[in-house]
């Protein structure tokens, strides 16, 4: 932070009273962007998907249901959901030990919103997909644009210095 920038947001009052302005506090240290980042990637969303009702899964099943996933980032997302009340963390006393993950009440709440998500997403996929072609064609037209003006500008300065020599 530089010197003299205040940590406080200030007076960020908004003339419509219904709206909060601190629900989207984007500061590194705002508890709610902090939760957001953790509930909100891709590997926690998957997690809260697989074990949403009342489903117990070992963390073997785990790995294996989530393609990509690395023994490493899986335990540490479960270490995070376990941390934040989400998910709950049997270990039974056998012989190897057995551990069963599972959604605790809070964990539940969570997935019907997840599911409003997919499903907003299944809805609008293909208008995303438009819309990226539309980006992507646009992006390579402006790069084709580019590299044209760059040959022409080349061009000229060839010419301008074969005129010198």
């Amino acid at each position: 932070m530089e010197d003299g920038t205040s940590r406080s947001l200030g007076n960020c009052a908004d003339t419509n009273a219904d709206y909060d302005v601190f629900q989207w506090d984007t500061r590194e240290d705002c508890e709610v962007r902090q939760i957001l980042d953790r509930i909100a990637d891709k590997w926690s969303l998957l997690v809260i998907a697989l074990l949403d009702g009342g489903r117990r899964m070992r963390f073997t099943q785990l790995r294996q249901s989530i393609d990509g996933v690395s023994q490493r980032m899986l335990s540490r997302t479960l270490r995070h959901l376990e941390r934040d009340g989400l998910v709950s963390r049997t270990v039974h006393a056998t012989v190897p030990p057995r551990v069963d993950y599972e959604l605790t009440p809070l964990g539940a709440t969570l997935h019907d919103t997840i599911r409003a998500l997919v499903t907003w997403t299944e809805s609008h996929q293909n208008e995303i997909a438009a819309a990226r072609a539309a980006y992507d064609t646009r992006i390579a037209q402006e790069e084709r644009q580019a590299e044209q003006e760059a040959a022409e500008r080349d061009a000229i300065a060839r010419d301008v210095l074969a005129g010198i020599r």
